[in-house]
């Protein structure tokens, strides 16, 4: 609803500043000729030169010149920001769908980019995200949206915090790289950051209940836990390789031919 909300006035805002932006392209297109009028009119005519006189002050005092190159600037930014709104708005409003409770078709491809636009700020201040690698012709795949795509926030928020902790207050950014693909009959969702990365004990125990490495009040050792049964649940399976100071990489299989059990009762928070 809020989501909804939001929308109205922001389709508004963006509707009116292009209004404006085609406005002030076509004032401006009058200064010219205007000039070249003003200039013709006092040309022998002393009772015109004062009005001249007062019409080039009045261009001066304006900066005319000046805000004719900013001001486009300034539209084209503004109208990047709305349409960025706009954009977080409908991820968000595809995101907090709750689906269906049986199995329909997805693309995986929009589930991991509605997933990443909600989850942007999360990320956004230790890394740059990678899309390049999804497949664009990877088919549709049978699964329940909703749980899936709290596996793949999951998989992202790790990432970020991985990330944050390698970089620490250096200022530098990480990297977050999610590719798509279809392997031995089964798609491929890899979730890649260049983070801390886990020693072999800790990847032996990442996917248990309850288990963490995060201080407390940063993680409950129950989002990984989830995410792994959800994964099975759709007769998946979520691997893992991580390497100390180079990063981890998280892999999500899940059969294109539905062939999974049913999932049963909310899902938690992969947070």
């Amino acid at each position: 609803g809020i989501a909804h909300e939001i929308n109205t006035p922001i389709q508004y805002v963006g509707d009116n500043t292009r209004f404006v932006g085609e406005s002030l392209t076509d004032l401006f297109a009058l200064a010219e000729p205007a000039s070249g009028l003003a200039d013709s009119a006092a040309a022998g005519n002393a009772e015109l030169a004062a009005a001249v006189a007062a019409y080039r002050a009045a261009v001066e005092s304006a900066d005319v010149e000046f805000l004719a190159e900013e001001i486009p600037t300034a539209i084209a930014e503004s109208l990047q920001g709305i349409d960025q709104v706009a954009s977080i708005v409908r991820a968000l409003k595809s995101f907090a769908h709750p689906g269906s409770d049986e199995k329909s078709p997805e693309d995986l491809n929009e589930i991991v980019t509605t997933t990443v636009a909600v989850a942007r700020n999360e990320w956004k201040y230790v890394a740059e995200m990678d899309l390049d690698g999804l497949d664009p012709n990877l088919p549709m795949v049978p699964v329940l949206s909703w749980p899936l795509k709290q596996v793949v926030l999951n998989m992202i928020v790790n990432a970020a915090q991985a990330i944050e902790e390698a970089v620490a207050d250096s200022g530098s950014k990480g990297v977050i790289s999610i590719a798509t693909s279809v392997v031995a009959g089964n798609a491929r969702i890899e979730i890649a950051d260049t983070g801390c990365g886990m020693p072999q004990d800790v990847q032996q125990r990442i996917f248990e209940p309850f288990f963490t490495t995060k201080e407390v009040g940063k993680g409950s050792g129950q989002g990984l836990a989830i995410a792994s049964s959800i994964v099975s649940k759709h007769g998946g399976r979520l691997g893992l390789e991580s390497e100390v100071g180079r990063g981890t990489t998280f892999t999500i299989e899940l059969p294109l031919a539905d062939t999974s059990e049913v999932l049963e009762g909310g899902v938690a928070s992969a947070a």
